[in-house]
């Protein structure tokens, strides 16, 4: 039988009883203790995945005997402030969950270890497309642990009232925005706007770009679009913001990055854009109208929507055991039993073993995503590599000029100037 474990109870007690603060039980801090290796390891997430983690962590415990893990986990923006102090201090956990937005950083601060040279870590089942994103400078520094692709949540049943024809694989920019108009314009909806302002978005705007033909960033981590490539973007969604059928500047500035405060998650709107994971938190407010539809094609069909590593693992440079580290990561990802306990608590996986055997046993909203990814399956270009740093800034700085758009007290081409030259300075261009 497998052992209990009291760390896992007391993380969940402290998560619970402090709302997210960062917990961790036990340990020393990796000096280990009888002759054991100790080992910290870090994530963010919900008590759910948590305790997924614990009784994964303590079968590798069982199987390792000679290894101790210490864990910790909290919400992701306590985490991500405490991982980059513990980095910054040179002191990151041994094993780490990461963000797609801190490989490039933490890859070329000398923070993260380099996991190709460590062949305790297979990769031969991991998407090659995904594997690519956490390689830097030619190394594989962090490992994609599942999948996510972006999505349009909406209200089928408003949707269907309203007489709007249904999201379709092919349709377009154009109809999406059509669509929006005729939402926003139809007794039916009860005042709501077609969707969401897609203008302070950067997700979205990438999503457009590579649907275009371009991309956020070029391989040599500059920008991969002109100002003149944002204006038309920004012109757009300022066209459909004055026509009503998107969020106006009031709604779409309330948003804190939960999904109870978007306009649909308000019932201010039909429809919003965002990752497919998230979107569970919109069941409880749309009910069961709640669909997931794909992101509109470019005029020619190109898509550009993509699988996105919804994490990463990856080690510290400074970790005293790196071969054990990478045992560690290997049993996370490629384990068929550590698998079947962790499901989809961090996404669909990325090893193409390990989620062929969850997929049948997924249960809930997890179904709905898979169902949703498995229409991409063979049909979406490969995910561009991890951001450059300055990224994570970067978002924050497209969405404010965005609201000085939505304010009217910048042109979308003076807007977009503003950016681009912000952008340059924080990439070092």
């Amino acid at each position: 039988m497998r052992r209990n474990r009291t760390k896992a109870s007391c993380a969940l007690a402290l998560v619970l009883t402090l709302g997210g603060t960062l917990t961790g039980c036990g340990g020393d801090g990796g000096g280990g203790s009888g002759g054991k290796v100790s080992l910290r390891f870090t994530w963010w997430g919900n008590p759910d995945r948590a305790a997924r983690t614990e009784e994964a962590v303590g079968l590798f415990e069982e199987r390792h005997p000679d290894i101790d893990i210490s864990t910790s986990f909290a919400g992701f923006d306590t985490y991500k402030a405490k991982l980059a102090t513990q980095a910054a201090g040179g002191d990151a956990p041994d094993v780490m969950q990461l963000d797609y937005r801190q490989i490039n950083q933490y890859a070329t601060s000398g923070i993260l270890l380099n996991l190709g040279k460590h062949p305790e870590l297979r990769t031969s089942e991991i998407d090659k497309g995904l594997l690519a994103t956490g390689v830097v400078d030619g190394e594989q520094y962090a490992l994609p642990v599942a999948r996510g692709t972006e999505t349009m949540a909406y209200d089928a049943t408003l949707w269907r009232k309203a007489g709007v024809p249904a999201p379709t694989l092919t349709w377009t920019w154009d109809d999406w925005a059509d669509a929006m108009r005729k939402l926003a314009a139809s007794p039916a909806t009860q005042g709501r706007v077609g969707s969401t302002d897609p203008g302070q978005s950067e997700d979205v705007f990438e999503i457009w770009l590579r649907s275009r033909g371009k991309s956020l960033y070029a391989k040599d981590e500059k920008l991969g679009f002109t100002a003149d490539d944002l204006t038309r973007y920004w012109e757009w969604c300022t066209k459909l913001r004055k026509e009503g059928a998107v969020s106006s500047a009031e709604q779409t500035t309330q948003m804190d990055g939960t999904v109870e405060n978007t306009p649909l998650g308000r019932l201010k709107s039909v429809a919003d854009f965002n990752w497919d994971a998230p979107v569970s938190g919109y069941s409880a407010i749309v009910g069961e109208g709640l669909k997931l539809a794909p992101f509109p094609v470019g005029e020619d069909g190109t898509p550009g929507q993509y699988f996105k590593p919804s994490m990463f693992f990856g080690a510290s440079a400074k970790t005293g055991h790196p071969k054990q580290a990478a045992q560690f990561i290997d049993f996370l990802l490629n384990d068929k039993e550590a698998g079947a306990i962790l499901g989809a608590s961090r996404g669909i996986p990325a090893n193409d073993a390990i989620r062929q055997g969850v997929l049948p046993k997924l249960e809930g909203f997890d179904q709905v995503i898979s169902t949703y990814q498995k229409q991409f399956e063979g049909k979406l270009k490969d995910p561009p590599p991890a951001p450059p740093k300055g990224d994570t800034s970067l978002q924050g700085t497209f969405s404010r000029d965005y609201d000085q758009v939505s304010y009217e007290r910048l042109s979308p081409r003076e807007a977009a100037k503003n950016y681009i030259t912000e952008a340059k300075a924080e990439l070092r261009q």
